[in-house]
């Protein structure tokens, strides 16, 4: 099923986005920041700005969503 019609995997998705996001930026602040004011940057970008801001809350859910994946509910 595709992640667009079930709504855990969209979840998913979107937290690996985030994830990854703050991530890419904390390696590379000077390109991402850079790249920040075209449309599919821009969404990188913002996307990395809520990793930074909200770490313990996205730490927390990937957690979660770990020890779902592993318990198989």
């Amino acid at each position: 099923m595709s992640a667009l019609f079930n709504f855990q995997s969209a979840l998913l998705v979107l937290l690996l986005l985030i994830c990854t996001s703050a991530y890419c930026h904390q390696l590379f602040p000077a390109f991402m920041d850079r790249k920040k004011g075209s449309a599919m940057w821009g969404i990188f970008w913002k996307c990395a700005r809520i990793g930074e801001r909200l770490s313990l809350y996205i730490s927390i859910c990937c957690v979660i969503f770990a020890v779902r994946l592993f318990i198989g509910a």
